[in-house]
């Protein structure tokens, strides 16, 4: 990286030169029904898909919608799943190789990839997308001002510049262009001085000025003896004729494989060519589909086991000669050196993902909309209940209000934590810029002035104009519960949210859940049936009602249960619901649940991902 620090090009000479080589990669998935008459339930995405690509060299993965070219470019990069290993997706078989040596955790880091979706955090500018991402990949060696000339060289080479302290966005707040978020994306990825880069459709949605611009940025990268490899539906002839190398698929199948300038040669001498001069990417794709001039739909399944059959014959046995070939150069090439485990230590992670959270989630949690809903039902609350003093059924009737307003808030606000964060969490892990442990408690720790700073507010606004016990030591014994309610509940969402990424499925259990403590609580029932009864000792709500509860009161008190007669307030029965016993065991049952469910959130996380190896 010290180039990049000196002032010369992004595109320098990488710090090493990669050669991939892929040898019969097949990829096949389970389905639940039979696909064919033999009863199979196995569907084969890729069939022996081969290849060779060099350093200075650019490969094209080229095939209509559903051939498979997306699959075999997250196979190559490492993002699916390792060759001749199960998972739940599918089955890899065949051979991939980097310089000749199998795809590892240390070399994911000199691998760049570049998805279709652009995965970006909407509140950050791009100036602050980039400088993040060095701090987090680049090595600890490097000074942070020497990180950020990084990240300002990338910059300037995608040309950023003008974007620089604009937002990111999304569909709700306006920020850069479709380009500049994939130019964004795509610097992310060059900020590591990557030996070999991955794009998947990285001209996907944009016009045909801007995705030559990228285009032309991308070739530049092979110049200096980097190693490229994209997706592409659709490119423009005169993109096309600039690849080096193209890969054509048709259902899983190789119907070509060679210099992107000798392809429509190729398919003439078969027999395909079109009669009148066209972009050669509509022909390929034509073709592909099985469709051509000559022939009729029905045919389609005809023509492509034609097309396979041809390579089979003629090109098959020269990509396995250039594969031998290959393998022959990697016998005098440097083998990919190891690197250290992490760029940067725990500690480090920890602070540059807290330092991102919070400028990313303050919108976020004090957002207008958020904020006036708050405030709104703080003031509706103190509205209805004001001074309600010597009214202990009002006062009750309150807390329970309290209570259903401190349970669902910060449980739904948790719900869609990792949900909204999964596409963030699998595409960093997978270039392995931190670990899931640092992640985790930086979003722990991150969360809690974001959570914690509302209820405060609230509470004090409730509690005065309410006239609730009016003592110092009650008030902040009142808030201290709340606060401490909110971050339990709040792990109850990050736990059933990392568990249940589906936000649908999420929210309605999370909902029965909720109503089930209520139910089972002795909020609504009194009598409730044994076999159930105990459910009210993992019920956060009644935990939460009860200790809210005796900061107002003592079983000395009394209240006016008739005209002119006082009562005990023993005789409550709210108050005989929760009872002035065994305080500590909910006080230990809260402490315990508020760490338990954090736990069941991190063991959650760790499904998604790569493992901390």
């Amino acid at each position: 990286m010290t180039e990049l620090v000196g002032g010369d090009s992004i595109f320098s000479k990488p710090q090493q030169s990669v050669v991939l080589k892929f040898k019969d990669v097949t990829y096949k998935i389970k389905t639940k029904a039979p696909i064919n008459k033999q009863g199979s339930s196995a569907r084969t995405i890729l069939n022996g898909v081969s290849g060779a690509v060099l350093p200075g060299e650019m490969l094209a993965l080229l095939g209509p919608s559903g051939s498979g070219k997306t699959t075999l470019l997250t196979i190559l990069g490492g993002r699916l799943n390792s060759t001749g290993t199960k998972s739940g997706k599918g089955k890899v078989t065949g051979s991939i190789s980097f310089n000749g040596a199998p795809y590892s955790s240390s070399l994911s880091r000199s691998i760049g990839f570049v998805t279709q979706d652009d995965v970006l955090y909407p509140h950050l500018t791009v100036t602050e997308t980039l400088l993040y991402t060095a701090l987090l990949r680049l090595p600890a060696s490097i000074a942070r001002k020497e990180k950020a000339a990084i990240a300002e060289a990338v910059m300037t080479e995608l040309g950023l510049t003008a974007c620089r302290d604009s937002i990111i966005g999304n569909s709700e707040e306006r920020g850069v262009s479709g380009g500049e978020k994939k130019r964004v994306s795509i610097g992310q990825e060059l900020l590591v001085n990557p030996s070999l880069l991955f794009l998947d459709e990285p001209t996907s949605g944009l016009d045909s000025t801007t995705a030559s611009r990228i285009f032309s940025k991308l070739l530049n990268l092979t110049n200096g003896g980097r190693t490229v490899v994209m997706s592409i539906h659709q490119p423009s002839s005169r993109m096309f004729n600039m690849f080096h190398k193209v890969l054509l698929l048709s259902d899983g199948h190789p119907i070509y494989f060679g210099r992107g300038s000798s392809a429509m040669e190729y398919f003439a001498s078969i027999g395909y060519a079109p009669h009148e001069p066209m972009n050669p990417s509509d022909f390929l794709l034509d073709i592909a589909n099985g469709l051509f001039p000559d022939e009729t739909v029905c045919n389609r399944e005809d023509i492509k086991a034609a097309l396979v059959s041809s390579y089979s014959s003629k090109l098959e046995t020269i990509v396995k000669e250039e594969l031998v070939e290959v393998e022959k150069q990697l016998r005098e090439t440097e083998p990919c050196r190891e690197k250290a485990k992490w760029c940067i230590g725990w500690w480090g992670q920890f602070t540059v993902l807290l330092e991102r959270g919070l400028k990313e989630r303050r919108h976020e949690s004090f957002s207008c909309l958020k904020t006036t809903q708050i405030f709104i039902a703080s003031i509706l609350a103190g509205i209805l209940w004001f001074q309600s003093q010597g009214h202990i059924q009002d006062q009750m009737g309150l807390i329970f209000n309290l209570v259903g307003i401190w349970s669902f808030t910060p449980i739904f606000g948790a719900l869609f934590t990792f949900p909204s964060e999964r596409e963030m969490l699998t595409r960093e892990r997978s270039s392995r810029m931190y670990r899931l442990s640092s992640y985790f408690m930086a979003r722990l720790v991150g969360d809690l002035p974001m959570e914690l700073i509302l209820p405060t507010v609230s509470v004090t606004i409730t509690y005065w104009m309410c006239g609730l016990k009016p003592t110092a030591l009650s008030y902040i014994e009142f808030l201290l519960i709340t606060l401490f309610s909110v971050l339990v509940w709040q792990g109850l969402g990050l736990a059933i949210g990392a568990f249940i990424m589906d936000v649908k499925k999420a929210a309605t259990f999370t909902s029965i859940l909720m109503l089930l403590f209520s139910i089972l609580g002795g909020f609504y029932v009194q009598k409730v049936p044994v076999f159930v009864a105990w459910v009210k000792y993992i019920a956060i709500s009644f935990h939460m009602f009860k200790l809210m509860v005796l900061t107002q009161i003592t079983p000395e008190d009394t209240y006016e249960c008739a005209p002119g007669q006082r009562c005990s307030v023993t005789n409550l029965p709210q108050v005989k619901t929760v009872g002035f016993e065994h305080k500590e065991f909910s006080i230990i049952a809260m402490f315990a649940m508020l760490v338990f469910y954090r736990f069941v959130a991190y063991i959650g996380l760790r499904r998604i991902g790569v493992p901390d190896r």
